[in-house]
């Protein structure tokens, strides 16, 4: 047993001496590095040998790299609509077409718009085969303060733009674009 001495002054006092139970630290500390040494050798157990061996024969040919399709982002600007083709991170073409509209009531048309998509998916499009049932994608960039309605207008003119796709029960009349959203 450890203890601890604080003496006597001069004989006024009675010496207050104190001994200290150490058998609880010392379980405390033989727990700790139990505890340490068996997480040390799980630690070294769960490593797993990361290398790139695939199983099976090795392939004569090199991985054929496809390039990303082409993307066309539709963006709605103050005055006029970017209509911008990329694929992957390079530029393809870019056209800008004045903001001009229709209106009936409260809805809104842009037939410019709808007519430039169609051309645009003519001459860049990736799915144009009946037998492919794949949609181009289109990506709609848009500020959180665009009225909805414009939003709707351009939605419809991109999926204004059809092709035929030939299914197991028939031909069917698809739009041409997968539409998302990009918000600034």
């Amino acid at each position: 047993m450890g203890g601890v001495d604080v003496g006597s002054e001069g004989g006024k006092k009675k010496a207050t001496n104190a001994e200290i139970n150490m058998v609880p630290f010392i379980d405390l500390l033989m727990c700790t590095i139990a505890f340490l040494l068996i997480t040390a050798v799980w630690v070294t157990n769960s490593r797993i040998n990361a290398d790139a061996q695939v199983p099976g024969p090795p392939s004569p040919d090199p991985l054929t790299i496809t390039p990303p399709e082409k993307v066309l982002n539709v963006h709605i600007g103050e005055s006029d609509f970017a209509l911008v083709w990329k694929q992957g991170a390079t530029v393809v073409s870019e056209i800008r077409i004045p903001k001009t509209s229709q209106q009936a009531g409260e809805l809104v048309q842009y037939p410019d718009l709808e007519k430039k998509l169609a051309a645009e998916w003519q001459a860049n499009a990736n799915h144009r085969d009946p037998s492919d049932k794949k949609l181009d994608q289109a990506i709609l960039h848009t500020d959180n303060r665009t009225p909805f309605r414009e939003i709707v207008a351009v939605l419809d003119a991109l999926y204004a733009t059809k092709r035929t796709v030939k299914l197991e029960g028939g031909d069917k009349e698809l739009p041409v674009f997968n539409m998302t959203f990009a918000a600034r």
